[in-house]
């Protein structure tokens, strides 16, 4: 067995560069009525290797390599735009995608004494 140590750690190292990317931290925009929203998503990326060979007599003769990776997402919460106003809407640890759509009839109950407002003035 022939140990490509270097050849494995570049594999590796290839695969983080390749997703730790803007696209994966900020995920797809979507609509909600005439809210655009985007997810803010937590990415955290780690891995570890190890390689040795060894002799115990002129016979017996061993080598191992070992490489482990792990990947951990998390919502952080949504960027949330209408018009020129943004805002930022955390996404609690234990309510998740939940605190979103608690806030939602909230925010069009504004947009809709903003719209009457704005009616009134013309």
């Amino acid at each position: 067995m022939e140990l490509h140590f270097e050849e494995l750690l570049g594999q590796i190292t290839e695969f983080i560069k390749s997703e730790a990317k803007t696209e994966t931290v900020v995920g797809q925009p979507f609509d909600l009525g005439e809210f655009k929203c985007v997810p803010v998503i937590k990415v955290g990326m780690g891995f570890g290797s190890g390689g040795g060979e060894g002799t115990e007599s002129k016979v017996r003769k061993g080598q191992g390599v070992g490489a482990g990776a792990g990947v951990g997402i998390e919502p952080i919460g949504f960027l949330v735009t209408k018009g020129d106003e943004i805002s930022f809407l955390a996404a609690g640890k234990t309510r998740g995608l939940a605190a979103l759509f608690e806030k939602v009839p909230d925010m069009m109950e504004t947009f809709a004494k903003n719209r009457a407002r704005e009616e009134e003035t013309v």
